[in-house]
């Protein structure tokens, strides 16, 4: 969840800040600049990597396993951001009004939310996934069919838990409604109109630890059972190639996560220190500020294609064949590429091959 501007808030909070007429709020042009090309490369790099990252894992039947079926769902809850939400928000951001229609101004904060949602979800379910394979691995497995269940529950608990923006986002003149001695803006902005400052700070308070802090933790808790195992197997006789692949694997999906964290640590700070105790907040370097931690946000969309495709030599070879065998050429590479879904580090074979499908290689 983030604010979309420093107008989309309940209008009720608005009372309390203090507006002083004189002060010239408006970006340099070396800012503007600035955030006009970061947004850009954001959302170019997001929407690329994204995609091909998708495209190869949909290409390639041994890639659908659940492992990819779950990285495939966070990189489309991605695209999905870069589409909508960074071209509204940085548009919102440099105009200082709202040009998009009510129904972008409704949309816009419900899907980004519902994106995160989806995210961070996927998240706990590829930790989960890693923690039953790898600390019980001769227990009960996810098959593909529950991987298409999961992501598919996901996203309609993602549009729940979303639905009060469709609800109290809306299209309004600023001020209308206030005595200030300042005249109202004939130009429209979008705002969070909530019933109540407690009613929103209660659901942005919520979203915060099921977004944030809750599914956090218990990734942290899945990845450190893991390692605490795969420690304890160090002395195995038989660890050989496959144990080394499946810890530079958690590695690898566990550095995705630790990104997701960092990249949306700032905007949650700032949407809490806002919610709760807005003066702290400079009334000019609002816009600064938030549209700092905003883009490090949005740096989150690109976590998952980096570092799960491009710097994956195996990716870049099965996205090369995909694409030579697209144009026609007929090449296509041999290489070796260990199950993500699969490899468990345990000395059974049978453990290791339990469900025959082929994932990306580290």
């Amino acid at each position: 969840m983030e604010p979309q501007h420093n107008t989309n808030h309940n209008q009720a909070l608005w009372r309390e800040i203090p507006w002083d007429s004189s002060d010239d709020c408006s970006l340099s042009m070396s800012g503007t600049t600035f955030l006009i090309v970061a947004y850009s490369t954001v959302m170019a790099v997001g929407l690329i990597g994204n995609f091909c990252l998708v495209f190869v894992i949909t290409q390639h039947k041994e890639m659908h396993n659940v492992t990819n079926i779950l990285i495939a769902n966070l990189s489309f809850s991605d695209i999905l951001m870069c589409i909508i939400c960074l071209p509204v928000t940085i548009i919102y951001t440099l105009m200082d009004h709202w040009i998009l229609g009510d129904a972008l101004c409704k949309l816009t904060p419900f899907i980004q939310c519902i994106s995160v949602t989806v995210s961070i979800f996927s998240l706990v379910l590829i930790a989960m996934e890693r923690y039953q394979l790898i600390v019980h691995p001769t227990g009960w497995k996810p098959l593909v069919s529950q991987s298409y269940l999961a992501v598919a529950v996901t996203w309609i608990v993602a549009c729940l838990i979303s639905v009060p923006f469709l609800s109290y986002s809306v299209l309004t003149f600023p001020f209308q409604n206030l005595s200030i001695p300042i005249p109202v803006s004939e130009q429209l902005v979008c705002m969070e109109m909530w019933p109540t400052v407690q009613g929103r700070r209660a659901y942005t308070t919520s979203l915060l630890v099921f977004q944030y802090f809750l599914p956090l933790s218990l990734i942290l808790i899945c990845y450190l059972q893991i390692y605490l195992r795969l420690k304890r197997r160090k002395d195995m006789v038989e660890r050989g190639r496959k144990n080394k692949g499946s810890a530079r694997i958690n590695a690898m999906l566990f550095s995705i996560v630790v990104a997701f964290a960092l990249s949306w640590l700032p905007l949650n700070i700032f949407n809490t220190v806002f919610d709760w105790n807005h003066d702290v907040i400079p009334t000019c370097g609002h816009d600064i500020i938030f549209s700092f931690c905003h883009l490090m946000a949005m740096v989150s969309t690109c976590v998952n294609p980096i570092i799960y495709g491009f710097l994956n030599s195996n990716f870049q070879k099965q996205l090369k064949s995909t694409v030579l065998r697209c144009r026609c050429w007929g090449v296509t590479e041999r290489y070796e590429s260990i199950p993500l879904s699969t490899v468990s580090t345990e000395v059974t074979k049978g453990s290791i091959l339990s469900n025959g499908s082929v994932g990306f290689n580290t």
